[in-house]
């Protein structure tokens, strides 16, 4: 086996910005390991390196050289690789293609089984590592790809990057791979950091590469982000137990924009602190990368940390800068505040109708006219009082006002924050600026409801709305495409509809699609209403899975047509309380409602003549009476646990029908009244599930 040695590829570059430089550390691992191993390079596991300037892949004991290969392989039988005539068929010379030999070089020779066989031998010799690294490290640089960010070009060539290479420091053990991109030739030097140590530095082998970055104040990732989080907790520390809000997305960035990081604490004026924290927080968070410091009781302080990447020893100066820039920030979210709080929100209502919503959907104010009705339905069907009736479609009226408010054209991720601030200080009820300023909830899988009941009518209001629409103009979610997050927006439906009891779901879908019709847009109602019925179903079906129904269970009570969230599960889990507890005869009741569903004829009724029926056919026909009055109790009662016990007392008369019985008689009155009698047992089922679905294999 050959030695082996340590590679080092570094591309360094002008600073790269933070998302491409992640995606690329993500890309760059792999793109060197799948090379090595193409190449037959034995080889450690690859380290990527990372900063703002450089992305540097480690990979410890390469190997010197490939392995000499000498590979023999058998092919088809000598009597169908040759023809009559000593010539190479088709399938030997696909043979030798395949093993890269010519059909000519095909040796004939007796295998162990006393038949003659073509075989295919190749030797490879071993190739030094150099020549292959070189030609490796170009691909690997070209192969980087940069989705959402247009990749440059600079010098004389046509080669590109997501910003200019300046130099590329490309080593095996101390000797120096060969690699040109770009009018850039690989060296034995990277670059440090470009205040505390600029210039060259000589890498001696690649093994030192990381004790040479930090020579020269250069941090992996890794340990920039260590420094970091010490440095924080230092400040909470010194501060007894504040907390320092570092959401992970800006944390990552934070990271990728500093080689040498320095946790800094800046202030800013009290004034500030009369504006909603919310916009404070996030000009600092997104317009800054500055986090924001919250003192023990959870109250946004003045301060904030910063992390620099100057040199320590002017922090000073670093803190005066960026508090006079966050100066600057706050002031304009104080004014965009202040002013917007000199207009009453029914202006901003008004102008709403200036918005639009969706081309053919209409304008906000349109949407927010069918808001309120929807809501205010919702919370009817939810059981609230009058006021609280009020109350959702106050709320539903309000809630889109925010959007044409200067402080959420600034800062659009507190569209129905800033709402919920304004309509407090115009004189709103708390629940309805709690209902405005959550009805975006829940915004992600796992994310929080909205507080109130009338949070959640408007919020299911809301989403409604823009479901049916969708639907109503043909452009549902497909595969691979859903720009509106529809799927995201029933999913979050379901979830308020299952802390609101009472409420039907099917009924508020044509109530959502028939104010698209008044609205004057055209469309099939019964199609369009079929097909978010169906929508939804679809999505409760995937709910469902994810909390552990079985797929049977799910299919049997999903083919009644339940869309109801509560229903729908409450049916689920009884029918699967039911089986754990009585497999067997569940599992025999499936298999009997099976046969009966699939000889059952529809088109002949639910009468049946009693006077042509034997014992074994009155004993069905009483407990199906029974049944179903037992069934219709149950489920008037939301008991669905009694509605299936009632379904299993079927089981005895249905055995006995099919034993005593033959359905299929000659005579064909005879045959007719016993097949009325199966649509009357199948009828019983109807309403509660399709319990032949049981009788599935899973």
């Amino acid at each position: 086996m050959a030695d082996t040695r340590d590679f080092l590829l570094e591309i360094g570059t002008e600073e790269m910005p933070s998302a491409p430089l992640m995606n690329a550390s993500a890309q760059l691992g792999k793109l060197v390991a799948s090379e090595l191993d193409a190449a037959g390079l034995v080889h450690g596991e690859v380290r990527v390196i990372s900063s703002p300037r450089r992305l540097a892949a480690l990979v410890p004991a390469v190997a010197t050289a490939t392995d000499e290969v000498h590979e023999v392989r058998r092919g088809p039988a000598a009597s169908i690789a040759f023809d009559e005539s000593g010539s190479p068929t088709k399938a030997a010379q696909g043979f030798a293609r395949k093993c890269g030999v010519e059909a000519g070089d095909l040796v004939r020779r007796v295998d162990s089984d006393g038949r003659e066989y073509v075989f295919a031998e190749r030797s490879v010799p071993s190739a030094p590592a150099m020549p292959i690294l070189s030609e490796l490290s170009e691909r690997v640089i070209a192969s980087l790809q940069w989705p959402n960010y247009r990749s440059q070009r600079w010098g004389s060539t046509h080669q590109t990057f997501v910003r200019p290479i300046r130099w590329i420091c490309a080593l095996l053990g101390d000797e120096v791979v060969p690699v040109s991109y770009a009018d850039v030739t690989s060296g034995n030097v990277t670059r440090g950091h470009r205040v505390l140590a600029p210039g060259d530095h000589l890498v001696a082998e690649a093994a030192d590469y990381e004790r040479t970055l930090e020579k020269a104040f250069v941090l992996s990732a890794e340990r920039r982000a260590e420094a970091i989080r010490e440095g924080i907790a230092r400040v909470e520390s010194e501060r007894g137990g504040a907390h320092v809000d570092t959401p992970r997305r800006i944390f990552d960035e934070v990271v990728n924009l500093c080689e040498w990081p320095t946790v800094l604490v800046g202030t800013f004026d009290e004034e500030f602190l009369s504006v909603p924290h919310e916009i404070i927080c996030e000009s600092m968070l997104s317009n800054q990368r500055y986090f924001p410091i919250y003192d023990a009781s959870g109250a946004l302080t003045r301060e904030f940390v910063v992390v620099s990447n100057a040199d320590p020893r002017v922090s000073e100066t670093v803190i005066a800068g960026n508090e006079k820039v966050v100066r600057a920030r706050l002031d304009d979210a104080k004014f965009f505040y202040d002013e917007d709080l000199k207009r009453p929100m029914e202006e901003f209502v008004e102008r709403l109708g200036t918005v639009t919503f969706q081309e053919r959907l209409g304008t906000m104010l349109q949407k927010v006219e069918r808001m309120e009705c929807l809501a205010a339905a919702v919370a009817r069907q939810a059981g609230c009082d009058e006021e609280g009736v009020a109350s959702a479609a106050r709320a539903a009226h309000l809630a889109k006002a925010d959007l044409v408010s200067q402080a959420v054209v600034e800062f659009t991720n507190q569209q129905g924050v800033m709402g919920g601030y304004y309509a407090a200080a115009a004189g709103e009820p708390a629940e309805v600026c709690d209902a405005i300023r959550e009805h975006y909830r829940p915004r992600f899988a796992g994310d929080e409801l909205p507080s109130g009941t009338c949070g959640r009518c408007v919020a299911v209001a809301d989403k409604l709305d823009t479901v049916c629409g969708i639907f109503a103009i043909d452009e549902p979610p497909t595969g691979s495409s859903d720009p509106y997050a529809v799927r995201r927006a029933a999913i979050g439906i379901i979830a308020m509809l299952r802390t609101l009891p009472g409420c039907d779901l099917r009924q508020l879908i044509g109530l959502a699609l028939g104010s698209y019709a008044v609205q004057g847009l055209e469309f099939d109602l019964e199609s369009v209403s079929a097909a978010v019925v169906q929508f939804f179903q679809g999505r409760l079906v995937a709910i469902a899975r994810e909390e552990g129904l079985s797929p049977d269970t799910i299919e049997a009570v999903s083919s009644v047509g339940v869309i109801d969230p509560i229903e729908f599960m409450a049916r689920a889990r009884a029918l699967e309380d039911a089986r754990s507890q009585d497999a067997e005869t569940f599992d025999a009741l499936a298999q009997a409602y099976a046969r009966a569903a699939h000889l059952a004829d529809a088109s002949l009724g639910t009468e049946v003549d009693e006077g042509m029926l034997a014992d074994a056919e009155r004993a069905l026909l009483a407990a199906c009476d029974e049944g179903s009055e037992r069934v219709r109790c149950a489920l008037a009662a939301g008991d669905f646990s009694a509605a299936i016990t009632a379904l299993a007392g079927l089981k005895a008369p249905i055995d006995r029908f099919f034993d005593d019985v033959l359905v299929m008689d000659e005579d064909t009155a005879v045959r007719e009244n016993r097949l009325r009698l199966l649509n009357r047992f199948v009828e019983v089922f109807s309403g509660v599930a399709n319990i032949g679905a049981l009788s599935r294999k899973k």
